[in-house]
């Protein structure tokens, strides 16, 4: 039987990199797994986290075994690039930073060994993420072990799955199991046998096959199906490898029945039933932590994306761990996974390669889950231009999708300015947009307008809307919130807004809010917090539920429960205030200081409106139904200043096209760059050492999007240059030869000295 050792202890770690370890290296870091060397300047801001090749090395000792076992490695992640040696020797490198790998080390083992890993996070051309807004961490960041099996074996080193699959198909009175296993160095001798459980351990079918034709079908009458958050029922599937009485090798795994269909009037069908998929996206990082999550760091999510009354999660963007996986099965949360495939298409051919692998390891991996239902094969990937070849390679991940796995859906996640009839929005099953109305440029309503044009030019395409979002710091407040005052109170606002919009079009395939939790992306500097997103619906930490959780916990979980909004608003000015309330039941009841104030009747959001302040403080008290909740408030003559953003930001509500007022008189026929002078050729982080410059690309490219850009936005493609994402000015906003026009006008602006 295979031995599963986890080596997570006693190694050492070091960012030296100038030879190959052949000892323990003097004067380095004792680390435990999982670890990231990013988890504190990943955060920080500034876009000057460290990237670069480090080394994990311990020694390794082997348990007895039999001469002729083998012996695996099994990497859980390493980003984003790793090469793996044994005394010295190379044993294997990989590429893509989010998925498992395993390989073979057992004729490089000696009496005494030495492991050592070189993990880099660098920027490479060939490997994806090529540009996004999140810190790219480094790290053996998942477990790692050490696998011993005999000779005969389910296969280990097929893209790291698991050797097992259960393809689970719903029929007439019950479902039809397809399981197939790969075995490898089996012969005549040995055989496979399938034992399916239920969830009390009972068996409930079996078979068995010879391990070279090891394919069978399965009935399980009367199946009980995976039902999502409401049944999330699972089986359980073991292959046992058994030559003559001896039971040589074992997998498993969970699985669940079920079947979907998406309608694109109608929207999402679980097991027949129409479902609105209406949750959440999340990213695998943690405030101080970074993406070293533990386990229960992924349970600890869980239990929040239920309390909010999700039922799907966006596992943004990339492969996440199998505990979260395992998570989503045992919580019924229906799961978009997608590669990170995301923002910029890289020129080098070699990184569609990259692509595909990723894919395969993502879809082999996560095969038997039964909470993934979408493979996405793309996000944002036209901000960095649309460039030659991206429609083909898009085909192509879209088809090797449905080769892979023919029982899911593929989709792809546009952004905003993707332009409704473009040929894009016809390569996968489903279509999602990413869109900011009423936070990065425009007004809340737009978002409403575009999905209802969209789907009356489109009946045939499932629309859903996979990010929505509006920073919120809960420092922040006052009494009348707007946009871009990143107030706890906007963010509460535009999740009214758009909970309700949502709410409205059942036919939204599925939503997915932009996020559940702030992350890290060390380029960002809004709201004067640095080096994170703060769309999350809970603070970094997991410490605090902003208000905006509690819009959508109104909307989408059946727990009854009341909430009063403003608690953090804890000192007003002024004789009256305005307390809201969020709750899922139909009356609420306020009570000032013990006296019943005002009952209102309604749906969601409960507005209770010149509600007295006595001097001193006032304490304030809402019922609904069995449930309470209460704030305290005292009565101040003039707000703290930290209520308020200590920098003035624009109301975001348009964006000027810098082209309507550029002088196009004297553009020269043939572009020119003099290295003196600024030119679409220089880095956005060298323009950015010039005011003028800088205020004319933000114009340029904010036009070209529509969204109002600050300078954290801009430091997340300070490696770009504007010829490199020139196919962003490619719309009709703007004139045929805009990218000439640029540069004549930067062309015009002298570099410092």
């Amino acid at each position: 039987m295979r031995k599963i050792l986890n080596i997570n202890h006693d190694w050492i770690f070091t960012k030296q990199n100038d030879r190959i370890p052949t000892t323990l290296p003097a004067n380095a870091t004792c680390v435990d797994l999982p670890h990231t060397w990013n988890n504190l300047d990943g955060q920080d801001g500034g876009a000057d986290y460290y990237k670069g090749a480090c080394w994990y090395v311990r020694e390794l000792e082997v348990p007895e075994k039999k001469d002729s076992d083998k012996v695996f490695l099994e990497i859980g992640a390493a980003s984003s690039v790793a090469t793996v040696y044994v005394n010295g020797e190379k044993v294997c490198y990989h590429e893509g930073g989010y998925s498992a790998f395993r390989v073979e080390i057992t004729n490089y083992l000696k009496e005494k060994n030495l492991l050592a890993i070189c993990v880099d996070n660098s920027d490479r051309s060939n490997v994806y993420p090529q540009m996004a807004d999140f810190t790219f961490y480094g790290g053996l960041y998942r477990d790692v072990n050490m696998i011993i099996v005999s000779e005969a074996h389910f296969d280990l080193e097929y893209f790291g799955a698991s050797g097992l699959t259960v393809t689970p198909r719903v029929i007439d009175g019950g479902a039809m199991l397809d399981l197939n296993c790969w075995v490898k160095n089996g012969d005549e001798n040995y055989t496979v046998i399938y034992t399916v459980l239920d969830m009390d351990d009972k068996v409930v079918a079996e078979a068995v096959r010879p391990c070279d034709k090891s394919a069978v079908k399965v009935a399980l009458p009367g199946a009980h199906l995976w039902n999502g958050v409401k049944d999330p029922y699972l089986y359980t599937c073991v292959a046992k490898l058994v030559r003559r009485n001896e039971v040589v090798d074992e997998v498993s795994s969970r699985f669940g029945v079920r079947s979907f269909h998406v309608d694109p009037q109608k929207g999402f069908y679980l097991n027949g039933v129409l479902t609105p998929l209406r949750g959440v996206s999340r990213h695998q990082d943690k405030l101080g932590v970074g993406n070293a999550l533990e386990a229960w760091d992924h349970w600890e999510d869980i239990e929040y994306i239920r309390e909010v009354g999700a039922n799907t999660v966006r596992l943004a963007h990339y492969q996440h761990s199998q505990e979260f996986y395992d998570a989503c099965d045992e919580a019924g949360l229906i799961v978009w996974a997608e590669i990170p495939f995301i923002s910029v298409m890289s020129t080098d051919p070699a990184a569609h390669e990259n692509c595909r692998s990723q894919m395969k390891e993502l879809i082999y991996q996560n095969y038997n889950h039964a909470s993934v239902l979408f493979w996405g094969i793309a996000n944002e990937i036209t901000i960095g231009g649309m460039r030659d070849g991206l429609l083909d390679n898009l085909k192509d991940l879209n088809n090797l999708v449905h080769e892979l796995d023919p029982t899911r859906q593929s989709t792809i996640a546009q952004v905003s300015m993707v332009p409704m009839e473009s040929p894009m929005n016809e390569i996968t099953d489903v279509v999602s947009y990413n869109h900011y109305f009423g936070w990065y440029g425009g007004k809340l309503t737009g978002n409403e307008e575009w999905l209802d044009k969209f789907h009356a030019m489109h009946p045939n395409i499932p629309l859903g809307i996979s990010e929505y979002g509006a920073e919120g710091i809960i420092t922040y407040h006052g009494d009348d919130p707007k946009v871009k005052d990143y107030s706890e109170a906007y963010q509460a606002l535009y999740h009214e807004h758009m909970a309700k919009i949502i709410n409205e079009r059942p036919w939204l395939w599925a939503t997915h809010v932009w996020n559940m939790f702030d992350f890290g992306c060390d380029g960002r500097d809004e709201g004067g917090v640095a080096g994170r997103n703060n769309k999350g619906l809970m603070t970094f930490d997991r410490k605090i539920r902003k208000e905006a959780f509690y819009v959508y916990k109104a909307y989408w979980s059946e727990e009854p429960f009341v909430y009063v909004c403003g608690r953090r608003y804890a000192q007003r000015a002024g004789e009256t205030t305005t307390i809201k309330v969020y709750t899922n039941q139909p009356r609420v009841a306020l009570y000032l200081d013990g006296q019943r104030f005002c009952i209102l009747e309604g749906e969601k959001v409960f507005e209770f409106k010149n509600v007295p302040l006595k001097e001193g403080f006032t304490t304030v008290v809402a019922k609904a139904g069995e449930c309470m909740d209460s704030i305290t408030l005292e009565k101040v003559d003039a707000l703290p200043e930290i209520y308020t953003l200590p920098r003035e930001e624009d109301d975001g509500e348009g964006v000027a096209n810098w082209f309507d007022t550029a002088d196009t008189s004297d553009v020269p026929a043939e572009m020119t760059f003099d290295p003196a002078y600024y030119s679409i050729k220089d880095p956005i982080k060298e323009i950015a050492k010039s005011e003028e410059a800088m205020t004319m690309i933000k114009q340029v490219i904010g036009g070209a999007a529509n969204i109002k850009l600050n300078d954290g936005m801009m430091k997340m493609v300070g490696e770009m240059t504007l010829e490199g994402i020139g196919g962003m000015l490619q719309n009709d906003k703007m004139p045929e030869n805009a990218i000439e026009i640029v540069n004549a006008a930067l062309q015009k602006i002298k570099k410092p000295e």
